[in-house]
């Protein structure tokens, strides 16, 4: 009887998995194409892997998981940059915070905050670290002010925590990390 139930709640759950594939709730623009996934390999000014990032559409909003490797313990900023580009060694080309709707910085300052602020990414003494965060009322793709855009986007772990409120990065330090967000 348990094999049974147990059974059964795997059918369903695949059969859920199966529905949520399909429906995104994202109504396509005819002037951009439609992008579901977006991935990044994390690289630090060397060339050296840092870790993975991937962005998945999830209705109306963006789930971004971020799994970071090899980076220094402790508290680091990390956000989602409006240019597709990570030419080291300090990843300016990445610009600033993906920011389509013109808000200020950070979860605490009252004119914020950008769509790529995030929480802060939390490193273990092994150097590794997970994130996972939903960025609402967002596009992968589809849309003038979605996330792949003409110039693309990037994701950038930075070498301190971020303070959720100071302009225009939180005070988050230099960027020791980055990858080039491309459609998967």
């Amino acid at each position: 009887m348990k094999a049974h139930i147990l059974a059964l709640g795997a059918v369903a759950s695949i059969s859920l998995v199966g529905c949520a594939a399909t429906d995104y709730g994202v109504e396509p623009d005819d002037d951009f194409p439609q992008a579901l996934t977006a991935s990044a390999q994390l690289l630090d000014a060397s060339g050296r892997a840092m870790g993975t990032a991937t962005a998945t559409q999830s209705g109306d909003s963006i789930r971004v998981r971020i799994e970071g490797v090899g980076l220094p313990s402790g508290a680091h900023g990390a956000h989602v940059h409006m240019t597709g580009q990570c030419i080291a060694p300090g990843f300016d080309s990445a610009g600033g915070h993906w920011n389509p709707t013109n808000r200020g910085h950070g979860s605490e300052n009252p004119a914020g905050m950008h769509k790529g602020d995030m929480p802060n990414i939390l490193i273990g003494t092994n150097g590794a670290g997970t994130l996972e965060y939903t960025i609402a009322a967002a596009r992968i793709s589809g849309s003038s002010d979605a996330l792949l855009d003409e110039d693309g986007a990037a994701i950038v772990i930075h070498s301190g925590p971020d303070d959720y409120r100071s302009d225009p990065s939180g005070n988050s330090g230099a960027r020791i990390a980055c990858g080039v967000f491309a459609a998967a």
